[in-house]
């Protein structure tokens, strides 16, 4: 059985810093349920009882039109290359776009990606891990670099555009608040 703690402890959050993806679990009342890997450096712990992350262009934006909704957020890490652990945060969590003033404070956590779309705050109310007999070893070979690649080449202006054809509904249909405004 996991343990269960209040906060994210030092050991918690130097196993966090160690891990090269998370997986981002939200859900509205209705529709699907979205669960989406991330990577890329885009994670930081604020403190004990908060985080954020850098949300990078997608082909969709299903965490945004959730989060409009019903702000519950689960974030897991699965060691693959240490000792057996999976680790979830619980929390709510807020959604902050570029003319944000949050975006603009936490932005520059983080390098300058051109296809930044928004920055996710989660206050963490639960973190618990638990034994992860069952997550295979995998080695980290190298972060992917197609995204970076395919968002150099739109250029910010053509990253809006995909925004505006690809992000501005989820799956099901659902507004995802994506107000883009020419630079």
């Amino acid at each position: 059985m996991g343990k269960q703690f209040s906060e994210i402890r030092p050991a918690i959050q130097e196993f966090i810093e160690k891990q090269k993806v998370f997986f981002v679990g939200t859900a509205r009342t209705e529709g699907s349920v979205n669960i989406s890997p991330k990577g890329m450096d885009s994670f930081r712990v604020i403190d004990s009882k908060k985080i954020v992350w850098l949300n990078l262009t997608g082909s969709g934006n299903e965490t945004a039109a959730h989060l409009l909704e019903n702000d519950r957020m689960t974030i897991m890490f699965c060691s693959f290359e240490e000792m057996p652990l999976i680790l979830r945060l619980y929390g709510s969590a807020k959604i902050y776009h570029e003319n944000d003033k949050e975006y603009l404070k936490y932005s520059s956590l983080f390098e300058n990606f051109v296809g930044a779309r928004q920055i996710i705050e989660m206050d963490v109310n639960l973190v618990q891990n638990s034994c992860g007999y069952a997550v295979p070893f995998m080695d980290f070979k190298a972060e992917r670099s197609q995204l970076k690649d395919s968002d150099n080449k739109k250029g910010r202006e053509g990253i809006k555009q995909y925004w505006k054809d690809k992000n501005t509904k989820s799956i099901d249909g659902f507004d995802t608040n994506m107000n883009i405004k020419s630079s």
